[in-house]
């Protein structure tokens, strides 16, 4: 059995990218409050705009208005995610989507409870919906686990 140092790093490195998403998404979404009003848009790049937008669904405005529902649904696939996590810990850079997803997650449910919704403020074209540096870290981390999950399933050479 490995030492506790070693069992305990990748749990720290969770924790670190945790605290830095919320950190990171938390600050961009107070700078996006304080300097626009709601309903405003700023040409950021080209094809992509800053607006300060609220949603009261979950990711790219899924499901809106069911806070019940959208709750029960992150609290259950946090739990899978942290079931998965504590059985797979070992697993090389399984930490780093584990702490992106519940970074995010924790960075729209400060949202919810400090203001009924989530701020969104990146708005791409095609009428993509806003989102903002949580929802971006959610969806990496999906991409990041799959690709760790699917290499770790393949027989190594």
């Amino acid at each position: 059995m490995p030492p506790i140092a070693d069992r305990a790093r990748p749990w720290l490195l969770v924790l670190l990218v945790t605290v830095a998403v919320v950190a990171l998404d938390q600050v961009t979404k107070h700078a996006i409050e304080d300097s626009m009003v709601p309903g405003e848009e700023h040409k950021l790049l080209p094809g992509i705009q800053l607006v300060n937008t609220r949603n009261r669904g979950v990711a790219f405005g899924f499901l809106p208005g069911s806070h019940l529902a959208v709750t029960i649904l992150i609290g259950i696939a946090l739990l899978f995610l942290l079931v998965y996590f504590a059985r797979h810990a070992s697993q090389r850079l399984i930490w780093l989507p584990t702490g992106m997803l519940l970074g995010g997650a924790a960075g729209n449910i400060i949202d919810r409870l400090r203001a009924d919704s989530v701020t969104d403020f990146i708005k791409l074209p095609l009428g993509w919906p806003p989102f903002n540096l949580a929802d971006a870290s959610i969806t990496l981390g999906i991409l990041v686990l799959v690709l760790l999950i699917e290499r770790s399933r393949r027989p190594e050479p």
